[in-house]
């Protein structure tokens, strides 16, 4: 099977200062400090360690754990938003990364002006994006605001429009970090059905979840992160069970229709 998505031994680390400074005169000192010669500390805080995978070309992967495990920072790095400090990771095929509310989206311009912006980012032509533009509307539910501006309209309307142009993007890569999170019932069945579709057209899907049902009826295989380290890989059925036997999660969350 071709290769789709190879991680290999990844590690990702954040520097958190030891002193945060709140007000002016706080900040000044700090300055005035720094001036004088003085350094600060950090803390190394390492949210992936020794993460590696290998996905094939049409398959799906979960990918689990509880808040703070280091999901989202390694869908970043497979979208090459964050760079690992250590490993690797190699992607064949074009990827389509819906991430966190905002990524990609300029409050400032309407929401048509967006479509266009974000499609460039998905690796469409403006060409090819105008031509979309209507399906993009129209799955969005977004028609009558094609002229507001972003910063007018809802955080859920926003994740929408963002999951929209992904979609109509049609690359071979998915990578949904908590899509179905914001939303109403009739948008979320509205993005299972097109999953399901994904998985017919054998595209490739990394889904960073909650709902495990979701996660269950989409994903082969499944990788459960603790604290930024893998703590099992294998078929999603036993992953998941390991996942709510250990953190006593029920199962829940997500319809899948």
């Amino acid at each position: 099977m071709d290769t789709a998505v190879k991680a290999e031994n990844l590690w990702k680390k954040f520097r958190i200062p030891h002193e945060r400074r709140t007000t002016i005169l706080e900040n000044l000192a700090g300055l005035l400090q720094l001036l004088g010669g003085k350094t600060y500390t950090y803390e190394e805080f390492w949210a992936l360690k020794s993460v590696s995978f290998h996905l094939g070309r049409g398959e799906s992967l979960g990918v689990i754990g509880e808040n703070g495990s280091g999901k989202s920072t390694l869908l970043k790095i497979i979208a090459n938003i964050l760079r690992p400090d250590k490993g690797s990771v190699t992607v064949h095929g074009r990827t389509a990364p819906i991430l966190e509310l905002g990524v990609g989206f300029h409050p400032d311009l309407t929401v048509k002006e967006n479509i266009l912006v974000y499609g460039s980012i998905m690796g469409l032509r403006n060409s090819e994006v105008k031509k979309r533009m209507d399906s993009i509307l129209q799955f969005s539910g977004l028609e009558r605001f094609r002229d507001a501006k972003l910063k007018n309209l809802s955080s859920g309307m926003q994740m929408r429009l963002g999951f929209s142009v992904a979609v109509e993007a049609d690359p071979d890569i998915f990578l949904i970090d908590e899509a179905l999170a914001v939303g109403d019932m009739e948008f979320q069945q509205k993005c299972i059905e097109r999953f399901r579709q994904f998985k017919s057209e054998k595209k490739t899907i990394i889904l960073v979840s909650h709902a495990l049902n979701l996660v269950k009826e989409f994903c082969e295989k499944t990788l459960y992160l603790s604290k930024g380290e893998p703590v099992s890989l294998g078929e999603t059925g036993a992953v998941i069970d390991e996942y709510v036997k250990r953190t006593q999660t029920p199962m829940m969350g997500g319809s899948t229709g």
